[in-house]
């Protein structure tokens, strides 16, 4: 026989182990922090964003190669602040045990209640498009809900990662909040730690790798995936507007959102319409892509992939127009992408296979709302859809017969940044929730409590049974009619 022998621990997965093992000491020993105890714990974390905000943008632009500034201030300095004050407003409701009904019958003079505790320490797996609000968004929840947590960055986000571990000791202890490097298989040995919940932000594939590792101590998971999210613009919708904002968010870190449009779907009359005002909108907005406001790809990697996958789309067909007029060079230092649209795109192309996570834009036609949602329900269920029509039966029409994470109607992504509604995937684009209370509630233990009252019938249905017990089920039994 082989003889099986159990792999030897190195020190990075003592180094990981032993600050679970602290944080869950930690958490031991005070397991259910009172509200005030997390509003100091949120207000910290602004206070951490707030007197780093310029450092945190440029760490982020040193990542990309050039990232726009107001971008980040805009999609993650600003909805991690405003998601803080938000939370501190409703923390008091949130952490309110509920009450809930009784069967008077069975149980008289009893009480039930629901109350929401803290699970303990919670692993947070970060991607690098947008480290900072895919970091302190989880931890809003995470800490709200009186937990610990430990994060892991990306390989992609050394300079933000290393700013990060640098300050967050003048914020925070070890045992409530740590960030860890990216380093030499660091992210596999972090999903096998036995957190009490864990929640990852990436690739379907990476998803699927988390999730495995996690199942060997049944530590639940939150995955928040991606996919192909489609606009789509109904006949009766101004192009123009289509245009300015489907460009916005589609050139928006240059295409590198999990929930950015993916591919657009237009009807057959309006796709020249489209490509002319696109070509007028793009130059407006961005007349040299070598501006600061023109976000790189993030790494060599990914900036020829982009290059690769524009390729195959037109060797197998399509039609490449190149918003730029030519700026692009595949040798660019700052991995500038020129955007592109493509027209005439068909299934067997990489482009309409697989996430793009960059400025290309496939535009596909149609003849009726049907032909949508046939086309769109024979993939993945995406992480988002987005619906521009202002005629109310067409937009319910695909709210209910399309199924995705989430829906932003005449427009995209926004959906993402309202503080009072979940955000999460469906299927394939992820699973469960965070974001305001349903966060709150994903990183709480929804912790069921009876309270037994003076009186207790049960004393009448106990051992040993004769006509008494069956009188008493006949009588409830009875009574469930």
């Amino acid at each position: 026989m082989t003889e099986i022998v159990a792999p030897v621990e190195n020190q990075q997965t003592v180094n990981l182990q032993s600050l679970l093992d602290q944080q869950r000491q930690a958490y031991l020993a005070n397991p259910s922090p009172d509200r005030e105890q997390r509003v100091n714990d949120l207000r910290a974390l602004a206070r951490m964003i707030r007197d780093h905000q310029d450092a945190l943008v440029q760490a982020v632009s040193a990542d990309y190669g050039n990232r726009s500034h107001h971008e980040t201030l805009f999609a993650e300095i600003f909805p991690a602040l405003d998601s803080i004050k938000d939370t501190i407003k409703r923390l008091k409701k949130w952490m309110k045990p509920q009450r809930r009904h009784i069967d008077f019958t069975a149980f008289p003079t009893s009480s039930t209640k629901v109350i929401p505790q803290p699970l303990g320490v919670v692993g947070v797996i970060v991607p690098w498009n947008f480290p900072i609000n895919l970091s302190f968004g989880p931890l809003i929840n995470i800490f709200a809900a009186g937990n610990r947590a430990m994060v892991k960055m990306s390989e992609n986000s050394r300079n933000l990662t290393a700013l990060l571990k640098r300050i967050s000791g003048d914020y925070f202890p070890e045992d409530k909040l740590v960030f860890i490097e990216e380093i030499g298989g660091v992210g596999i040995e972090f999903s096998t730690l036995k957190f009490d919940h864990l929640i990852f932000t990436g690739s379907g594939a990476t998803g699927r790798k988390v999730m495995a590792a996690a199942a060997a101590n049944l530590t639940p998971v939150t995955l928040e995936l991606g996919g192909k999210s489609p606009a789509i613009v109904g006949p009766d919708y101004s192009t123009d507007t289509a245009v300015e904002r489907v460009l916005f968010w589609k050139l928006f870190n240059a295409g590198q959102i999990c929930t950015t449009v993916d591919y657009l779907l237009l009807p057959e009359d309006k796709v020249g319409d489209f490509v002319e005002k696109a070509k007028k909108v793009f130059k407006k907005r961005y007349p040299d892509i070598q501006h600061t406001d023109y976000t790189s790809v993030i790494d060599e990697r990914s900036f020829q992939r982009i290059w690769q996958t524009l390729d195959d789309a037109v060797q197998k067909g399509a039609t490449a127009i190149d918003l730029t007029d030519g700026q692009g060079s595949r040798d660019d230092v700052l991995k500038k992408f020129p955007a592109h649209l493509l027209i005439n795109v068909s299934e067997e192309m990489d482009v309409m296979q697989r996430e793009i996570f960059g400025p290309l834009l496939p535009i596909k036609t149609y003849k009726n709302r049907e032909e949508v949602a046939d086309y769109i329900n024979s993939g993945d269920r995406p992480l988002a859809i987005y619906p521009f029509t202002n005629d109310k039966e067409l937009r319910d029409y695909y709210i209910d017969n399309v199924m995705s994470g989430g829906v932003s109607v005449n427009n995209a992504v926004l959906h993402v940044g309202q503080h009072d509604i979940p955000f999460g995937g469906v299927g394939e684009s992820g699973m469960g929730h965070y974001h305001g209370y349903e966060g709150f509630l994903t990183f709480s233990k929804l912790r069921p409590v009876f309270y037994q009252g003076p009186l207790d019938p049960l004393k009448l249905l106990m051992p040993p049974y004769g006509n008494l017990a069956d009188k008493m089920m006949k009588l409830m039994l009875r009574l469930t009619k």
